[in-house]
């Protein structure tokens, strides 16, 4: 059922969304040039890599980390792409990850595989049988504030409490999160929390 869901509601979106879709490709070509749209491996479901769609919202001079992991961070973020992050419009591709089932609307967020010491605790918690999300439950409960340790049992206590319920909850506060542009940080920043 969460399948036919991710299928149909994403598909729909795309349909819907197409003009934003092309408004956005053209800010971005203007801005930062090609490519357009950012692709990049990430950590799927049953532990396995898929190509991850975002708006490109960094540099192509960028290298390969979880954007908190970038001490110059605010230097590689383009002037469109500061918008786009904080509206998390830089998101809007994943629909397409949708589509295709890589992804699923409600799901831990897929890690670049890079992440080794999370990466490890996700695969102890059983966090890969399930698709990765384009929002979760660690997202509305701190995002990028949140240490390895916590996000990582925030992914479990998704693991264990999953329900159509639960992502319907998650995905209302997702948009009060989004809204208010609570939790985010970019690389460098002090109120950033993580275990290194």
């Amino acid at each position: 059922m969460k399948r036919a869901f991710d299928f149909t509601v994403s598909l729909l979106l795309i349909i819907v969304l197409f003009p934003v879709f092309v408004l956005i490709s053209l800010i971005v070509l203007i801005d930062a040039g090609t490519p357009v749209i950012f692709r990049q491996y990430r950590v799927g479901k049953d532990n396995k890599l898929f190509y991850i769609y975002k708006f490109r919202t960094m540099r192509r001079n960028a290298r390969n980390a979880a954007t908190a992991d970038l001490k110059d961070a605010d230097r590689l973020i383009t002037k469109s792409g500061r918008f786009l992050r904080k509206t998390s419009l830089d998101e809007l591709p994943q629909l397409v990850n949708v589509l295709l089932g890589d992804m699923s609307f409600v799901g831990p967020r897929p890690l670049i595989p890079e992440e080794k010491e999370i990466r490890a605790l996700r695969k102890k918690y059983n966090v890969y049988s399930v698709r990765p999300g384009i929002t979760g439950w660690a997202q509305i409960n701190g995002r990028d504030k949140l240490t390895i340790d916590e996000k990582a049992l925030f992914d479990k206590e998704y693991i264990d409490k999953q329900s159509i319920g639960f992502d319907i909850k998650i995905l209302f506060k997702t948009v009060l999160v989004v809204l208010k542009r609570e939790n985010i940080a970019e690389g460098g920043e002090p109120n950033n929390k993580r275990n290194i």
